[in-house]
């Protein structure tokens, strides 16, 4: 439609912009085209959420488990053992419980956040101007606009007067688009530069406008945008894989061990249910029935921590995600400046004096602002301590520098009112007015220097072009101010008879300044190892100067456009990715481009953003995160993460949560595999060596669920590491046994079965019964796996010595410790119990022995710790 003459867009529409649409073509084109709303991706069941949580790898073997302890229990004698299974199944569903909850709650909070751009639109129908709800406008509505309105629908102008348009949101741009409906564009005019058209989420910064609506609902640019959503498919997290790849090698293990036990109870003419028990024991050694609830749990406190920082998460994983991001790819506009033009420098062509604008300007650069602001429409109200802008964002910027000067708007204007003026065009770039400053007439013009240039007659023109370029290199917007004295008010106010002859007076230069807590955050960004990467719609040169100032852009780094992109290769890209710091006037097709390129550098990228320019990106990175205030509804939908401060600086708290996160889960996942290693071990060398169990496969699952569990959630609650910022974040390819992480496990897991065995053979050598001897071995090995693996939890907190750290410094270690202790004495010591669970009495000497042996781990530990042979 930009590029078609408006009497033909009209006869196309099949509309007259005097009368608009009557009640029976509303009717019709309602019905072909819906409501103007945005197409919400459908949402799952309760239901169909619920069984989501069972897709794991973990859970699947889980029941697996579960279905062979219930079979083992149809086939015994005694009712209790149906608790076994009956335990683990209700650990499966309590996590999967946990995981809707969350979700369903993180859904509400973002819900909550949604607001409408465009709630209401004034239109003409049959004749009549109306306010109608945006949601009922329809393609070839006549739609009326000005300052400080939203734009309900992509539209043709029909009339404008000068209109500007702020389109941050769909290009990238701080600066408001100038639009003319009077202009033809090129068909293949990128979004930017469609001067005669205006689209929806976008609004009215300046004048006045009447269009024609072209595009509702997913017909418009916005629409467009979200449909390519659908295209960029979400990503697994790194932890979602790791612990997926960690289930299928559990379940491989439980397999081969079950075998094995097969095929030696066979060899050895053990009955075939003796020797199913046997392997359903190991099974359940071998599977860290607590894993599943919890990462689960610990990734739930995690989040709700984090809404206290002011960051809602969509998905459980998505914090630990972003915590092992090593690429933000930021958007400029609003995400690391603060999306509003700000005047920062002024300069009086006769003093050729340059000053920074403060609250205590000299007398010159205070009288340049005076006459700069007394040229201006917009206004600048202070509400509630709050400052809240109306109209142009440049001028806005030049009446705030004025008022920080002592001069507000409103006082200028009474004391020297207006008696004429010359609006501004986009052809001309000038504005102009007539006041009464004491008994003079003065005309006061702004706008662009090079158009300013050539009506000033006095003042040296040349030195100020200089000094416009200067400002222009540091990526600052310009405007010239110039005057003259006039007799008399011409009859007709015209550029020509108003805006020549001028005296030259000064230059004011105003940007989109960085956010200061944006410069500190890119800089913790930089020394966690994190590369900061900027991605804008905005010109080039306005990126590199604010990506410098805030440390993104350094001495050998590109800064690129969208067209350069559109001309390179997949290829090429690729192997250019690492050196390109700064990509401006980028379409979201390229954004997306980015994103990937990252992604096969093997790296974990985040995206941040606020615009519809966004979304698409936001969805294909590894994690998104929207902006909650300034951010539309289909970047908040598409993202995996909301800040509702707005603040970049809110990251680097979610980063560092997510680190913290993932490392207390690593160290968990760790402890849990050392001790179920640890049981395995006991159980299979017992088997070879005398042909028995020291565990019952009910012991084994208590341990698993209570000294084990309990502990583990503790570690996960566990506050982050001193330096957990200052380390390099971790390779999406990293698995989760790096660095050999694997062997420290597996060795844990042989001093767990080598202490418990040790228990297990001083235990039965104390009597000459047979059963008597077995029962007195599996109280003392049960005792010293349970309590050991409690100490070493203890030890599993921090790399560093446990006493540096603080033996009770985490509360939450010392219940579970305390909990484990009394429910271990408790099975041990209350005969009807200790019955239950095939526990004996034992003596005062073996209880020592037993006490003793649980304590082992601790000094191993700190001496490994001291001589730096483990990092976990």
């Amino acid at each position: 439609m930009h590029s078609k003459e408006i009497e033909l867009v009209m006869q196309e529409l099949k509309v007259q912009k005097e009368v608009g649409l009557n009640q029976e073509e509303i009717r019709e084109r309602q019905s072909a085209y819906g409501l103007n709303q945005l197409r919400e991706p459908k949402k799952k069941s309760l239901l169909t959420r619920f069984a989501d949580q069972f897709k794991d790898a973990m859970i699947v073997i889980l029941m697996i488990a579960a279905g062979i302890s219930f079979l083992v229990a149809l086939n015994g004698e005694e009712s209790s053992e149906f608790f076994e299974p009956m335990l683990i199944i209700l650990i499966v569903v309590l996590n999967a419980v946990l995981g809707v909850v969350q979700e369903s709650k993180a859904e509400k909070a973002l819900e909550a956040l949604k607001r409408l751009s465009a709630p209401q639109a004034r239109v003409i129908r049959n004749g009549a101007e109306l306010v109608i709800d945006a949601a009922q406008v329809v393609p070839g509505d006549i739609v009326m606009l000005e300052a400080g309105d939203f734009v309900p629908a992509d539209a043709r102008l029909i009339e404008s007067a000068s209109l500007k348009a702020e389109e941050s949101a769909l290009t990238g741009e701080s600066v408001a688009s100038e639009k003319d409906a009077r202009v033809i564009v090129a068909a293949d005019a990128p979004i930017g530069d469609r001067s005669n058209m205006i689209y929806s989420g976008t609004s009215i910064t300046y004048g006045r406008c009447k269009a024609v609506v072209t595009g509702t609902g997913m017909s418009t640019e916005m629409g467009r945008i979200a449909d390519l959503l659908e295209g960029a498919g979400g990503q697994s997290t790194p932890l979602q894989k790791k612990l997926a790849q960690l289930g299928r090698y559990l379940g491989f293990l439980a397999l081969a061990i079950c075998a094995v036990i097969f095929v030696i109870g066979l060899l050895n003419g053990m009955e075939i249910l003796s020797i199913f028990m046997i392997s359903v024991s190991l099974a359940v050694s071998a599977i860290p029935e607590g894993l599943p609830a919890i990462v689960t749990i610990v990734l739930s406190l995690g989040v709700q921590r984090m809404v206290k920082q002011n960051a809602i998460i969509k998905n459980l994983p998505a914090v630990e995600t972003l915590g092992s991001a090593s690429v933000i790819c930021s958007d400029k506009t609003g995400t690391l400046t603060q999306n509003r033009m700000t005047l920062i420098k002024a300069y009086v062509g006769a003093e050729d004096l340059t000053e920074d604008i403060s609250s205590s300007n000299t007398d010159k650069v205070r009288n340049l602002l005076q006459y700069a602001a007394l040229c201006c429409d917009g206004s600048v109200i202070i509400e509630n301590g709050t400052e809240k802008h109306i109209g142009d964002p440049t001028e806005t910027s030049i009446v705030l520098a004025a008022m920080k000067n002592g001069m507000p708007k409103e006082e200028l204007a009474a004391k020297f009112p207006r008696l004429a003026e010359l609006p501004f065009d986009s052809d001309r770039k000038l504005m102009s007015v007539v006041c009464q400053m004491d008994d003079k007439k003065v005309v006061i013009t702004k706008g662009a220097f090079d158009m300013m240039m050539p009506r000033c007659n006095y003042g040296d023109m040349e030195h100020a072009k200089a000094v416009t370029e200067s400002m222009s290199e540091e990526a600052l917007r310009v405007i010239a101010v110039a005057y003259k004295y006039i007799e008399e008010i011409p009859a007709e106010c015209i550029s020509e008879e108003i805006e020549n002859d001028l005296h030259f007076l000064g230059l004011v230069a105003m940007i989109d300044p960085p956010r200061e807590e944006a410069k500190e955050a890119v800089a913790l960004c930089k020394r966690a190892g994190i590369r900061p990467i900027m991605i804008t719609g905005d010109h080039v040169v306005t990126a590199t100067a604010i990506a410098k100032q805030l440390g993104i852009f350094k001495d050998g780094d590109k800064a690129v456009t969208g067209a350069y992109l559109d001309e390179l290769s997949e290829e090429a890209l690729n192997e250019q990715v690492r050196d390109i710091s700064v990509y401006a006037r980028v379409s979201p097709e390229n954004k997306i481009r980015i994103v990937r390129a990252w992604q096969k550098q093997d790296e974990i990228v985040a995206m941040t953003g606020d615009g519809v320019n966004d979304a698409p990106a936001l969805k294909a990175a590894d994690i998104g995160c929207a902006m909650g205030i300034t951010g539309t509804d289909v970047a908040k939908g598409a993202a995996d993460m909301t800040l509702t401060d707005d603040n970049f600086a809110t990251i680097v708290e979610a980063v560092k949560e997510g680190r913290s996160i993932y490392d207390n889960i690593k160290k968990a996942v760790f402890f849990l595999l050392g001790t179920n290693i640890g049981e395995v071990f006991t159980v299979f060398f017992a088997m070879l060596l005398w042909r028995k169990s020291p565990l019952l496969s009910m012991q084994l699952l208590l341990i698993n669920m209570v000294t084990d569990s309990l502990p583990a959630i503790a570690i996960g609650m566990e506050k982050p590491e001193d330096d957990v910022m200052d380390r390099k974040p971790k390779k999406a390819s990293e698995g989760i046994f790096a660095n050999g992480m694997g062997l420290q496990v597996l060795l844990m897991g042989v001093m767990f079965g080598a202490l418990t065995l040790l228990a297990f053979f001083i235990g039965k050598g104390a009597y000459s019964s047979s059963d008597t001897e077995l029962a007195a071995g599996r109280t003392m090995a049960f005792i010293v796996l349970s309590l050991s693996q409690v100490v070493h939890a203890s030890n599993m907190r921090t790399h560093k010595s446990l006493f540096k750290a603080g033996v009770f410094s985490n509360k939450f270690m010392n219940l579970a410790a305390l909990t484990s202790f009394a429910v271990t004495v408790f099975v041990v010591f209350v005969p009807p119990v200790a019955n239950v669970f095939g526990l004996a009495h034992l003596t005062l000497g073996q209880y020592l022995i037993a006490f003793g042996l649980v304590l082992v781990p601790l000094p191993v530990m700190e001496l490994v710790k001291a001589l730096k042979l483990s990092r976990f």
